[in-house]
């Protein structure tokens, strides 16, 4: 296959012939393991360091007011697909990889909801290919990463979208509690964390909610690097093919000066704002 740039997707490996059954039954862990992958990609920069494998499964427990993906949402959305057939794509590159500093990022969707898929190519990725790896997560599904799961983890990249906890049921349609108790498991852990928090005028950017994220992220320990993220409509679109309605298309996007004062109350609190 031709090298992808940074930003270009590769087309999926087309679903097999499989019969139903036959399907149903790897889902279910008879035969290889498999799962619902939306697509996969080479990035730079916000997928953790280096240039990056990114693999994005398909659905999500979250409904993101913000998603600019919201054809992950479900997992119906994604191919069906096998570790072997991930961690042979992945393989394509390894040298590419390790040249430019990076490594393989599982994102979504979320990767939680397939914790088994997830697991397998985290561990075949991390320990086989000697590949640097990164679980990008909400949290909410924390519960779901078993302990084998986060030791082939070298950096979860969190998404705290809200300290305000009637607003991230808002944003999000679930409770923020699993999301903190995953962190101060991470924390625990010790396990290396980039915290990510978008920022939505009129709805995140509210001072005393920037600084209860911030403060949380400060408290943690193990909190490397926070990327303040500008609200965008780059989906808008997406939201539109699939019949669904973009209730956030009039809300402006951050000014520089905006985002400049949210770094400012991370940076407030030691952590490294991006």
């Amino acid at each position: 296959m031709t090298l992808i740039h940074p930003g270009e997707l590769l087309p999926l490996v087309p679903v097999s012939t499989d019969t139903p059954a036959e399907q149903a039954a790897t889902l279910r862990g008879i035969g290889p393991v498999s799962g619902s992958v939306h697509s996969w990609d080479l990035s730079t920069g916000v997928d953790g360091p280096g240039t990056r494998f990114v693999v994005f499964v398909a659905g999500c427990p979250l409904a993101c007011l913000y998603c600019h993906n919201p054809d992950t949402m479900r997992m119906r959305n994604g191919t069906r697909t096998t570790v072997d057939t991930v961690v042979a794509e992945v393989n394509k590159y390894v040298p590419f990889i390790r040249a430019a500093g990076g490594g393989f990022t599982i994102s979504g969707g979320e990767p939680l909801l397939q914790p088994d898929f997830t697991g397998e190519i985290l561990r075949i990725v991390h320990e086989e290919l000697g590949l640097h790896t990164a679980l990008d997560t909400s949290g909410f599904l924390g519960a779901r990463a078993s302990d084998a799961l986060l030791a082939d983890v070298d950096l979860v990249l969190l998404d705290i979208k809200s300290w305000d906890r009637e607003l991230y049921l808002r944003l999000t349609g679930r409770q923020l509690e699993p999301t903190l108790a995953f962190a101060h498991r991470l924390a625990a852990l010790r396990k290396e964390v980039w915290v990510r928090f978008v920022l939505v005028p009129g709805l995140t950017d509210a001072p005393e909610n920037v600084e209860g994220v911030a403060a949380f992220a400060g408290s943690l320990g193990n909190v490397s690097r926070v990327d303040v993220l500008p609200f965008h409509k780059l989906g808008a679109a997406k939201w539109e093919e699939l019949g669904k309605e973009f209730t956030l298309a009039d809300t402006p996007v951050p000014t520089s000066a905006q985002v400049d004062r949210a770094r400012s109350a991370f940076t407030a609190h030691g952590l490294n704002a991006v």
